[in-house]
């Protein structure tokens, strides 16, 4: 690991990343308290503390842990240059054995360091940090296709294996945290970790008869790297996760995630218990079967023993022939209304809508409920329903407000005989 680091030592990163993606995962975690107590895992030599401490809440306290010494003193000598030396403290220390007590920041960030626990350990070991309200924000390298070739897999399956953003959501929501925000970083944010350590690499000569066999183990592995990289660069990517603990209010005992053909015929149970007729669970199979239907977008809640308490589906609409999503049904186990099931299966779903990079979902629904999750009336954007119904009820949701939002009249697809 000593070869390792001193192969990147004075590097400006140490996984991809940027100042804009640093900054927009920041605006995702809605207000923070002023001078946020904040603590950055894996910091490296520090340019999103160094960030942190400039601009979150209007400046923060940053506590910002490494193992190397190395990097630690590059972010000493920076925060110094900056006038930040106040506010950011360096702290040697295991990210995964950490010194302190619980509920003691109000923000947790890890850029490209989660991995060294694996998501699913980090997402369980630093809950316990943070304070009432807290945010964990995180970034972890996940598949982008459904079938990655097997030269890709070889590199990755060994060191990190690699999953899909939908996995790392349904991860999150199992681990009992709401999802406030997801941000693929760009392939610009690649650049600003690659492009370094490229010239980096293009500077240190082939090692000969003699040279150090670790500082030879470190330069190959970081030209596979870089090999792998440009061979199979579209096959994975960075994707950055802004979460929170759940409340009681929030449905903290519910995971939601999508279903699988194991969930079928409790789908249908759920729907069938939750309303007077069949019509609605008859709705969901013969979405099940039609083009509307898109995989991956059909949720369950399920409890702690496994069993599926609610379900919702989001398939494909039109207004005025611009692509929308419609959200319907939505059901919950009668014996289980009220507990936050519901809630939990929507919240999850929307965010994996706005992942996909889905921009606007319609709802047909009551206006207090669907409100909590930032639905509005859809005729503020001249959006109708193709039938009589009262104006608060129709409702709409702008995932991506850079995407236009037609005006028009809702299509919906054939099996909701529209």
């Amino acid at each position: 690991m000593q070869a390792f680091y001193a192969l990147h030592r004075g590097l400006p990163r140490q996984a991809p990343g940027s100042d804009a993606s640093t900054r927009r995962l920041l605006s995702l975690c809605g207000p923070l308290p002023e001078r946020p107590r904040v603590l950055d895992l894996g910091c490296g030599p520090g340019r999103s503390a160094l960030l942190l401490a400039a601009e979150a809440g209007g400046g923060a306290h940053v506590t910002a842990v490494d193992v190397y010494d190395g990097f630690l003193e590059e972010l000493r000598e920076a925060a110094g240059a900056r006038g930040l030396g106040d506010r950011v403290r360096t702290v040697k220390a295991d990210m995964g054995a950490l010194p302190y007590e619980d509920g003691s920041f109000d923000l947790i960030w890890a850029e490209g360091s989660a991995y060294i626990l694996g998501f699913g350990a980090a997402l369980a070991r630093w809950k316990r940090l943070l304070a009432p309200g807290g945010t964990l924000v995180l970034t972890e390298c996940e598949w982008t296709v459904e079938e990655p070739p097997a030269g890709v897999r070889a590199f990755w399956d060994p060191q990190c294996p690699l999953r899909s953003t939908a996995r790392n959501l349904a991860a999150a929501q199992a681990a009992g945290y709401r999802v406030l925000g997801v941000h693929h970083l760009p392939d610009s944010d690649w650049g600003e970790y690659y492009g370094p350590l490229a010239e980096r690499v293009a500077a240190n000569a082939e090692p000969g008869p003699g040279a150090d066999p670790a500082a030879a183990a470190a330069l190959a592995s970081v030209r596979e790297e870089l090999d792998v990289r440009e061979r199979y660069g579209h096959e994975y990517g960075y994707t950055g996760f802004v979460l929170r603990p759940v409340s009681a209010g929030d449905g903290g005992a519910w995971a939601a995630r999508p279903e699988t053909p194991a969930d079928v015929a409790a789908v249908r149970g759920v729907n069938l218990a939750a309303f007077e007729t069949p019509l609605e669970a008859d709705l969901v199979d013969a979405l099940r079967t039609d083009g509307a239907w898109l995989p991956g977008l059909s949720y369950v809640a399920e409890g702690p023993d496994g069993s599926v308490a609610a379900h919702a589906l989001l398939t494909r609409c039109e207004v005025d022939g611009a692509p929308a999503l419609a959200l319907a049904p939505v059901a919950a186990d009668p014996a289980r209304q009220r507990s936050g099931a519901g809630s939990a299966v929507v919240r999850a779903l929307l965010a994996a809508a706005k992942e996909r990079g889905e921009s606007l979902v319609l709802v047909l629904g009551h206006p207090e409920y669907y409100a909590r999750f930032g639905f509005v009336p859809a005729s503020r954007f001249g959006i109708r329903a193709p039938f009589e119904v009262p104006d608060e009820a129709m409702m709409a949701l702008v995932l991506d407000d850079s995407v236009p939002v037609a005006a028009g009249t809702i299509k919906y697809p054939a099996p909701f005989g529209i």
